[in-house]
């Protein structure tokens, strides 16, 4: 039984280095590459880092589905867009307060708000269809083509000499070799916090076995840190290389990604249903509870658009309660 978790705890800890080391090529490829084609590195973050690091949360979401778990299916996606917000964003702020621009307050973060209130509002009739997921799905192509529209209008609107001057700047500097590094660096980043957080979960839920946790407590809380790994990783090292319009915009993005794609391309696959309806089954909780997280932060940027250690604090509090609330409410039974 030794032997059995030193060996997790071995995997454990190489899935945290592949994690930190893809998270550092995934955030330098996707800034430099926002620097090349002029693209600003907030919609890289919501739409490239963002999509990439939503992939565990699509497979763990998708293979539930097929395999009738619907309440994992979704669960999964509610939980690490609380996770995002609370632990993820929380740790990202006590590292490095971050100012943000206006556009997160007054675009992103309501559009976040906005599609996990039509999630709530599709899940009424205890089920998401397929027509469901085509729209959530649709919304997520629109939400890619908007942000990329709205970079591209905005690097237009520069003022001439400023224009001329990146051009020239980056005319030397890109090489399609360049180009070229930059991109491998990214799939290779996304791979590696792919896989590293995939290590990181079985090797825990390993653990968590040897220690005899129930396997409903280690589904509840495992399974969605698990999932959320790659954003905290790739959040936290944006932060540490002072790029947080990537941070803050790869865990905005990261939501929106998770309702619209995940929950979208899941339902289209196979329709979800929830026995007994969302009242009941207590998702209509974990749903309010991610709405409510997600305009948290909202709020307190609303006059200084600052986030401070102070307001990290708060986040990291909010992941305590969840986890309290999860232990207590929702693993009973």
């Amino acid at each position: 039984m030794n032997t059995v978790m030193c060996l997790n705890v071995l995997i454990c800890m190489v899935g945290f280095g592949l994690l930190y080391w893809g998270a550092e090529w995934l955030v330098k490829g996707s800034s430099s590459l926002a620097s090349d084609f002029g693209i600003s590195p907030i919609v890289i973050g919501l739409t490239v880092v963002a999509f990439g690091t939503s992939a565990p949360e699509l497979v763990v979401s998708l293979v539930s589905a097929i395999n009738g778990k619907n309440m994992l299916a979704v669960g999964n996606v509610v939980g690490s867009n609380i996770l995002n917000i609370t632990l993820v964003l929380g740790m990202v702020c006590m590292l490095r307060p971050m100012t943000v621009q206006r556009s997160v307050i007054t675009r992103d973060i309501p559009i976040m708000l906005g599609i996990s209130i039509y999630l709530v509002v599709i899940c009424s009739d205890s089920e998401l269809s397929r027509s469901d997921g085509i729209t959530l799905f649709t919304f997520s192509i629109l939400y890619t083509l908007f942000n990329y529209y709205v970079s591209v209008n905005s690097y237009k609107n520069l003022p001439l000499e400023v224009t001329e001057t990146s051009f020239a700047g980056t005319e030397k500097k890109a090489s399609s070799k360049r180009h070229l590094t930059n991109i491998l660096l990214i799939v290779t980043g996304i791979a590696g916090v792919i896989y590293g957080a995939q290590l990181v979960v079985d090797s825990s839920v390993k653990i968590m076995s040897v220690l005899e946790v129930s396997e409903k407590f280690i589904g509840l809380t495992i399974v969605a840190f698990g999932t959320s790994l790659p954003e905290l990783a790739t959040s936290v090292v944006a932060g540490i290389r002072k790029e947080t319009d990537i941070g803050i915009g790869n865990l905005i993005g990261s939501n929106v990604f998770n309702i619209s794609s995940v929950l979208g391309l899941t339902s289209i696959v196979r329709p979800i249903s929830f026995t007994g309806g969302i009242v009941k089954n207590g998702l209509i909780a974990d749903f309010s509870i991610m709405i409510v997280v997600s305009a948290l932060p909202w709020a307190i940027m609303l006059k200084t658009r600052c986030l401070s250690r102070k307001s990290g604090g708060v986040l990291l509090f909010c992941y305590i309660c969840f986890i309290i609330y999860l232990y207590f409410f929702r693993n009973m039974g």
